[in-house]
C-alpha cells in the first residue's frame, strides 16, 4: 500500500470514527443537532470534530476549511468591502457555499471530477456560484505539477490558468486546491488593487517559499480550524 492510499485510510477511519461519535452523542442528549454560534470558538470547534472530512457536514456549520482566525477577519473583510464583490477559487467545497452568502459572484474550480459531482448538486441552489471541472491532464512532462503525492505525473496548467476564462478583475482569490503555487502567481495579477488572497495550509515549506518569493504581504493567522484535532495555519495575502 503506498504513502497516499495508507494517508487516505487513515482519513477515512478517523472521519468514521468522528461522525459515529457525533451520533452517539446526539442520542445521549450531551451534543445538539444544530451547531453552536461560532462566536463560542470551542464549542464550535469540538462540535466540528464530529464532521471531520466531510464537505457538505462543514457546510452546515457555516465555515469554510480555514482557520477560525481567518474566518472571521475574512468575513468582516467581506462584510465592509464595496460591492460588488467578485470571488474566484481553487478548490471547490464548504468554502464556496460560505462565500456565495457574502458575495455577489463565486466561480470555483475543482480538479477532482467525483468530488465535484457529489457537491454539484447542493451548490446549485445558489445561482451565484458558478463552477468548474477542470482535471488534470496526465503527462510524462507536466507544464504545471503538483507536489501532491500521487500527482507527479498530472499537469495541472489547464486548471491553473482557468481564471483566465473568466473577465475582469476578483475582489477575492481563495487558493485551496492543487499546484498552489502557480495558483497564486496566476492570481496576482487577476486580484483588485485592494483585493485579497485566502492561501490555506501555508505551514507547508513549498508554500512559503511560493508566497516570500512573490513578492507580497502576508498575514499568517494560526489556530483552531474546523474539523481539524490539530492547529494549523492560513495565510491572507495583499498586494
Amino acid at each position: 500500500m503506498s504513502k497516499s492510499d495508507t494517508v487516505l485510510k487513515v482519513k477515512g477511519a478517523y472521519a468514521a470514527g468522528a461522525r459515529q461519535a457525533g451520533v452517539a452523542l446526539s442520542r445521549l442528549g450531551v451534543m445538539n443537532d444544530t451547531p453552536p454560534s461560532r462566536d463560542n470558538r470551542l464549542r464550535h470547534w469540538a462540535y466540528s470534530l464530529t464532521k471531520a472530512y466531510d464537505s457538505l457536514a462543514i457546510a452546515e456549520l457555516d465555515v469554510p476549511w480555514w482557520t477560525y482566525r481567518a474566518i472571521d477577519v475574512v468575513d468582516s473583510w467581506l462584510s465592509a468591502h464595496p460591492k460588488p464583490i467578485r470571488v474566484y477559487e481553487y478548490g471547490s467545497g464548504a468554502s464556496t457555499l460560505w462565500l456565495s452568502r457574502r458575495a455577489d459572484e463565486v466561480y470555483t474550480v475543482e480538479h477532482h471530477r467525483g468530488f465535484a459531482e457529489h457537491i454539484a448538486p447542493t451548490l446549485a441552489g445558489q445561482p451565484n456560484i458558478h463552477m468548474r471541472i477542470v482535471e488534470p491532464v496526465p503527462s510524462s512532462s507536466p507544464v504545471v505539477s503538483s507536489q501532491k503525492e500521487g500527482n507527479a505525473d498530472l499537469d495541472f496548467a489547464d486548471y491553473v490558468n482557468s481564471i483566465d476564462a473568466v473577465d475582469g478583475a476578483f475582489s477575492l482569490i481563495v487558493i485551496d486546491g492543487r499546484a498552489r503555487e502557480a495558483c497564486l502567481r496566476a492570481a496576482i495579477p487577476r486580484l483588485d488593487p485592494d483585493g485579497l488572497i485566502v492561501f490555506d495550509n501555508t505551514r507547508r515549506r513549498r508554500y512559503r517559499e511560493a508566497i516570500a518569493a512573490a513578492g507580497v504581504h502576508e498575514r499568517v493567522l494560526r489556530g483552531l480550524t474546523p474539523t481539524l484535532p490539530y492547529a494549523d495555519q492560513t495565510s491572507l495575502i495583499t498586494l
